[in-house]
């Protein structure tokens, strides 16, 4: 298959999406339709068997789990009493609440699986306190939405979930990778925060100042989450459980934590099974959109043309990685995380694979990318997600503006791992014994 006939059958589907079609329909028009056209009805026929053996796998009911243990942690009031605990450790460092903000995302992140879900939750709890104590509205605004882009890196997260069943690696072994970048990413952001806004939030020093023990007790709150993330992960990486496994223990662990805060209530499990299933639905219906395409690009020897292609430049894994970074920052501009993973994942796995690139380290690079697009205008989701749970009226150029500096700081990490893969790839070769 010709290298100019695959580039236009992927600009026709960027431009379907720009013409504001669902993703999921444009991915199966040019993955259904290609492959009618190239090979007839056979290779239609073949599909859905295909599909529904990748489907019909107990480890795709890992994505709805974590969904749900999600929204109970939001729904149940874990998130809020957590972002409460938090505050009063780091309020007295320099950059007060917004240390806060990163660090509640971490945590939520820990266990939520969302990056959506982290910014809206975390930016609904922690506004109107920042904006209490005056709290500069750009930093402010930028910590949320640069937060919750660790939602999708720091495992368990959707987006590796997805990932690993479209690239076909180990989900266990993608979030062990994906554990030390998300803390050390959430660790560079303090630091720019400690530095470039040190003095921000100086009023709310006084009325937070705490005695230590009342510090202490608050810090009971904390215990859900680190005991939700230290089962869940402790059980995948122990082998004792598999990562669907291990969710459906943190949602039995979640509620019970509800269960204890007395928080549960029949209208509480129906309102957060909805949104679960809403969400879910929309990863895969467009998972299985790109499975169907995926069968037609393997029939159709796309990969051995992109790979002979890609070979014929002589590039280095640098130097392909370093243009991936290019194109994968300006497709961020104007297409959402999910979207832009699902719709290139089949083709450049296989291009950095024939030079030497793990796949495991490449999946983490992808979602540092999807990341990236998380926070870059016009369509940053997290940009629209903050915007939409502040109050007062501001511009939304203040989520842009403030946000800049984490891209800055996103784009840095990733040229860091390239030079020291091992920040990605340390935790899961020790894991494994390599």
């Amino acid at each position: 298959m010709s290298i100019p006939l695959i580039a236009a059958a992927f600009f026709i589907m960027l431009g379907l999406m720009l013409l504001s079609i669902p993703v999921a329909v444009a991915i199966l028009f040019v993955g259904v339709i290609g492959g009618y056209l190239m090979h007839g009805f056979p290779l239609v026929d073949m599909m859905g068997g295909v599909v529904w053996s990748s489907l019909n796998s107990p480890s795709m009911l890992a994505i709805p789990l974590f969904m749900l243990l999600g929204e109970l942690l939001l729904r149940g009031g874990i998130a809020d009493r957590m972002y409460a605990a938090l505050s009063v450790w780091f309020n007295r460092l320099p950059g007060g609440l917004l240390h806060t903000n990163i660090a509640t995302c971490t945590l939520f992140s820990a266990t939520s699986g969302s990056s959506v879900a982290t910014a809206a939750t975390v930016g609904t709890i922690s506004l109107p306190a920042l904006q209490k104590y005056r709290y500069p509205v750009r930093p402010s605004l930028g910590s949320l939405a640069a937060g919750g882009t660790l939602g999708i890196l720091i495992p368990p997260s959707i987006n590796l979930l997805v990932y690993g069943q479209l690239a076909n690696t180990s989900v266990s072994q993608l979030f062990a990778a994906g554990l030390v970048p998300g803390i050390t990413l959430a660790l560079l952001f303090s630091v720019y925060l400690f530095i470039a806004h040190g003095k921000a939030g100086k009023a709310s020093l006084v009325e937070v100042n705490l005695p230590l023990r009342e510090k202490l007790a608050l810090s009971r709150h904390l215990i859900p989450p680190f005991v939700i993330f230290g089962v869940v992960m402790g059980s995948i990486y122990g082998g004792v459980a598999t990562p669907t496994e291990s969710a459906a223990i943190g949602v039995m662990i979640a509620l019970a934590f509800i269960v204890g805060g007395g928080k549960l209530s029949l209208d509480l499990l129906i309102h957060c099974s909805l949104h679960a299933a809403k969400t879910t639905g929309m990863v895969i219906i467009v998972l299985m959109c790109a499975l169907l395409l995926n069968v037609t690009l393997s029939m159709l020897g796309v990969t051995q043309a992109l790979t002979q292609w890609v070979a014929s430049f002589g590039l280095t894994q640098v130097g392909l990685l370093l243009v991936l970074l290019l194109f994968y920052v300006v497709l961020g501009t104007f297409m959402d995380a999910m979207s832009m993973l699902v719709l290139t994942v089949p083709i450049t796995v296989p291009m950095v694979m024939a030079v030497g690139v793990d796949p495991i380290w490449f999946g983490i690079f992808i979602v540092l990318m999807c990341e990236i697009a998380l926070i870059t205008p016009p369509v940053g989701m997290n940009l629209f997600v903050v915007q939409g749970v502040r109050k007062d009226g501001g511009s939304f150029n203040d989520v842009i503006w403030g946000s800049l500096p984490f891209v800055v700081i996103m784009a840095l990490f990733t040229l860091a791992i390239m030079v020291w893969p091992q920040i990605v790839m340390w935790l899961p070769d020790l894991l494994a014994g390599r």
